[in-house]
C-alpha cells in the first residue's frame, strides 16, 4: 500500500486491496473515500468490496466516483463534506492517487491558501501547478 500524505489528515492513495483497510484503521485513519469509478475495476477491488472490507475495520466508506474526464462540482462538494465530517485521518484513492489529490485540492479551495495546496500535492508527487486559476476561482466563490 503506498500512501501520499497531503496534510496530516489527509492521504491520496493507488488503488487500495480488501486486505489494507484493516492496517489503515490501525494506524489512525477513520474515513476512506473511492474516488475510482467501479468500471476501471475488476469485482475484487470494486468498491462494494473495499468497502465490506471498510466497515469491518471500523473504517467510514464513501463512494465518490471522480471520472477524469468529467469532474464535476458535486464530487467536489462531496469530497470536501467527506474531509470535513471525518473524526480522524481520510485516505482516499483511485488508479494513482491523482484524482484523488485533485478532489482534495479543489475541495479544500478557500480553507487552504492555493499556494499551498499546490505545495503540497506537487510534494506527495501530484502535480498541479496547472490547475491555480480552477482552485483560485473556486475559493472566491467560497470568499
Amino acid at each position: 500500500m503506498e500512501l501520499h500524505p497531503l496534510t496530516d489528515l489527509f492521504m491520496a492513495a493507488p488503488q487500495l486491496e480488501p486486505g489494507d483497510l484493516k492496517t489503515l484503521a490501525d494506524d489512525g485513519v477513520t474515513t476512506v473515500i473511492c474516488n475510482r469509478p467501479d468500471v476501471e475495476n475488476p469485482p475484487e477491488l470494486q468498491a462494494a468490496a473495499i468497502q465490506v472490507a471498510a466497515e469491518a475495520a471500523g473504517l467510514t466508506f464513501v463512494y465518490n466516483p471522480v471520472n477524469g474526464a468529467a469532474m464535476t462540482m458535486d464530487n467536489v462538494e462531496e469530497q470536501g463534506e467527506a474531509i470535513a465530517a471525518s473524526e480522524g485521518a481520510v485516505v482516499a484513492y483511485c488508479a494513482s492517487g491523482m484524482r484523488s489529490a485533485v478532489m482534495w485540492g479543489l475541495s479544500q479551495a478557500g480553507n487552504i491558501p492555493t499556494d499551498q495546496i499546490l505545495e503540497a500535492t506537487q510534494a506527495a508527487g501530484y502535480p498541479m501547478a496547472g490547475m491555480r486559476a480552477q482552485i483560485d476561482s473556486l475559493a472566491a466563490q467560497k470568499a
